[in-house]
């Protein structure tokens, strides 16, 4: 028989580091709008990061907001040291139970989309939330680094090389 062994180097941390997609170009969101490259220029940063679009419940902040070719995406973090709240929501986040991103914006310039909807050229975004279902059905969380799903990770792959193991 056969030996499998199969190494992993994982790096992760529970410091709430948060990624993800906030708004993909080229698609329209579940109402019809869609925002263009540009709009997002002059995106003052940090950004708050509420959950829920609830601004009773901020949960972090998010640090950068790049646009990139397919969409706006953004980078921040949980305050899991000082907000209790962000401690919660970083394990919804890690169980997959919440794992949208929905922005909250002013329409500065807009025109109507022939299909409906609008067509988004400039706006001021106000805030960006971790949300369950999010208006963008392409605005999700990317990555959420944290010991759970390293392990989780180390696991699966360690059901895999046993698995080899028996054949």
């Amino acid at each position: 028989m056969d030996r499998v062994f199969l190494e992993t180097k994982i790096h992760a941390s529970d410091d709430g580091t948060v990624e993800g997609l906030a708004w993909k170009y080229a698609e329209p969101d579940r109402i019809g709008d869609m925002i263009v490259k540009g709009a997002f220029t002059g995106t003052a940063m940090p950004l708050p990061m509420l959950f829920g679009h609830d601004q009773n419940d901020p949960i972090g902040t998010w640090d950068t907001a790049d646009e990139r070719d397919d969409g706006l995406h953004v980078k921040g973090r949980l305050l899991v040291d000082d907000v209790p709240r962000a401690r919660e929501v970083a394990a919804l986040v890690r169980s997959g139970a919440v794992r949208g991103i929905s922005i909250g914006f002013r329409t500065i310039k807009a025109a109507k989309r022939p299909r409906g909807g609008r067509s988004i050229s400039q706006l001021e975004l106000l805030e960006a939330s971790l949300v369950t279902i999010p208006m963008h059905p392409g605005a999700r969380v990317t990555s959420a680094k944290t010991a759970v799903q390293a392990l989780s990770l180390a696991a699966q792959l360690q059901r895999a090389a046993a698995q080899l193991a028996k054949r």
